[in-house]
């Protein structure tokens, strides 16, 4: 069973839209999963114009799979476009019970905690 990071199995990001590499609402990634989408983000405006600069658009949708996202979702986003979030300052928040503890393998937890929508 998969653990999220706060050392617990690894709770669901979301049906409404339906995430995950597999599209069964977990962040969860295996060696099929080239992108690493660990990541359970509540998505801002910011990251989403983030994301779409950088090449990945996530706000518009592509029927009939994909409904887009908007602000206040949440997304399973890969590892690495995360941290390139995190460094530009972009970052959005991240449901600590619902990411992979997969993440620790790119970043550290402290640099994470301020992050957390769901620990003190």
């Amino acid at each position: 069973m998969k653990q999220n990071l706060l050392g617990e199995p690894l709770q669901t990001c979301s049906h409404m839209p339906l995430t995950g590499f597999y599209r069964d609402g977990l962040c969860r990634t295996d060696e099929h999963d080239r992108g690493r989408h660990v990541v359970c983000a509540q998505m801002t405006e910011h990251f989403l114009d983030f994301s779409k600069a950088q090449g990945n658009d996530l706000s518009t949708p592509i029927q009939p799979h994909f409904p887009g996202l908007k602000p206040g979702d949440f997304w399973c986003l890969c590892a690495l476009r995360w941290i390139e979030a995190y460094q530009a300052g972009l970052a959005p928040k991240i449901r600590f019970a619902a990411t992979d503890q997969a993440l620790l393998q790119y970043i550290d937890m402290a640099s994470l905690r301020p992050y957390a929508l769901d620990i003190n």
